[in-house]
């Protein structure tokens, strides 16, 4: 593609991204616990200060404390460890085909499974992007919504005709610049502006390094690719590729500004307020000095009917309905974000179904995501197994969910099982059993050492007797 091309590709979709962008930055600061209660404006310190910056200066109110609440991260990590503590699994009914898929996604396959759910969580979408090593061979790996700009086609049949790749990198005179790269179905390009240019410096970066069949190196902009596809697959995390956060923002800043505002309070009525009436020293200093060294203080008297003296002005703080607020805004953030309060109380010998109900809503969260992520991990699969020619495959996925249960109920469902269901499936849900086939062998083991002392111990017990035929030695003699 021509230069002029993509820079007319780069100012259609830039505007977009950086909508996308903006929302996962969010997204990004709150699954870091820095919530917008932390960016407030500082009080101002006194009326001059107030003055300047345009707003009311109250002493009374001076505590400044500003508390995050990490609910946010709390449902983000709960979906992550349910859907992907055990990820999923696949089978495409050839076992050197699965054996290559399951060496090809690694022994980090279930941290990039983790790291693609928060991502996709965080900013609606995320993407893997793969490739062809010369010396490792097919490599994969998670990138954020930030460096990914897709190109679609607008087709009823929505397909991706392109990806712009930009990130912050450095050129070799160590100064900051903004990289892009063009992939399609053929090729890459590369492309990179210093930091602060704008579009039109837009030049080639020599970021591949391509070897001739002499073997000599070169650094080139463009170099072609064999996947056949444009090599990046698209991970979201629902229908609306919108993020988790959407729906509980409000609610946290709720209860971020609730809390750090009844602490404030709190905190400023703990110093006692003194009323003074017909106080005859000069100023308050004074006043408080005399409090401090004397424990006395003298006052003016006008008279018979005078009311001089001192006394404390109390302030009442709503302290129920602040609490009430709480409670409801906390309720409301994990039923609006769809996971399970761990403040859930007596859940003491719960039954498996009620157990169950606690996560229908996270479940619910759950299938949404595993709906869109099927699609990508077949795309990724069918990848892997295009390297090794035969990507014409129907791939089955197994998804595991990792949650509380009672084991005391899996286990008395399993007992009552027996003879009904095989001895595989039986295992494959009993909570004490880790790996399936181990334990077959395990059983299948002590069934031939019991096996063989029943037949010990009757091999003994013939031998010790007299033959078979039921007559002993004194029925013969007689």
């Amino acid at each position: 593609m021509e230069i002029e091309q993509i820079k007319q590709l780069i100012k259609k979709h830039t505007l977009q991204h950086d909508e996308v962008v903006s929302k996962m930055e969010i997204a990004d600061r709150y699954y870091l616990v820095q919530n917008d209660i932390l960016r407030k404006k500082d009080k101002p310190k006194d009326v001059e200060e107030a003055k300047r910056s345009g707003e009311t200066y109250n002493p009374m109110h001076q505590a400044d404390n500003r508390i995050a609440y990490s609910f946010y991260p709390l449902l983000v990590d709960q979906k992550t460890a349910y859907m992907f503590t055990a990820p999923p699994i696949f089978d495409v009914k050839d076992d050197r085909l699965n054996t290559i898929i399951a060496d090809t996604l690694g022994d980090s396959y279930e941290k990039k499974c983790k790291d693609l759910c928060v991502k996709a969580t965080n900013g609606g979408i995320a993407w893997v992007h793969y490739w062809i090593d010369d010396e490792d061979g097919f490599q994969w790996a998670v990138l954020p919504a930030v460096e990914i700009i897709p190109i679609w086609n607008r087709r009823i049949n929505t397909k991706l005709e392109g990806v712009l790749r930009l990130y912050i990198d450095r050129n070799e005179e160590g100064e900051s610049i903004t990289v892009y790269e063009y992939w399609n179905d053929k090729e890459v390009q590369a492309y990179s502006i210093p930091n602060g240019g704008n579009l039109e410096v837009l030049g080639e970066h020599a970021l591949f390094t391509m070897v001739d069949p002499s073997g000599v190196e070169s650094d080139v902009a463009t170099i072609p690719h064999a996947m056949g596809k444009v090599p990046f697959i698209p991970f979201a995390n629902n229908a609306n590729q919108t993020s988790d956060l959407t729906r509980i923002k409000s609610l946290i800043d709720t209860y971020d500004k609730t809390y750090s505002g009844f602490l404030n309070d709190l905190e400023d009525v703990q110093e006692v307020i003194y009323v003074l009436t017909n106080y005859g020293g000069e100023n308050l200093t004074e006043f408080l000095e005399g409090m401090k060294k004397y424990k006395a203080i003298q006052m003016d008297s006008t008279g018979p009917d005078d009311r001089s003296g001192i006394s404390t002005l109390t302030i009442d703080i709503p302290v129920e309905a602040r609490k009430e607020l709480l409670t409801i805004t906390r309720k409301a953030i994990f039923d609006m974000g769809q996971g399970v309060d761990p403040q859930q109380q007596g859940l003491d010998g719960t039954s498996g179904e009620a157990m169950k109900f606690l996560y229908t809503l996270l479940e619910l969260k759950a299938g949404m995501m595993e709906t869109e992520f099927q699609l990508g991990f077949n795309e990724l699969v069918r990848a892997i197994c295009r390297l090794h020619g035969n990507d014409k495959v129907t791939i089955t996925q197994t998804w595991t969910r990792t949650s509380v249960k009672n084991d005391g109920d899996l286990v008395a469902m399993c007992s009552q099982s027996m003879g009904i269901v095989s001895k595989r499936t039986i295992l494959a849900h009993h909570p004490f059993v880790e790996d399936i086939n181990e334990e077959l062998e395990q059983l299948k083991a002590e069934e031939a050492e019991t096996n063989s002392g029943i037949y010990d111990d009757w091999h003994s017990e013939t031998h010790n007797h007299d033959p078979i035929d039921g007559h002993n030695s004194d029925d013969s003699e007689e």
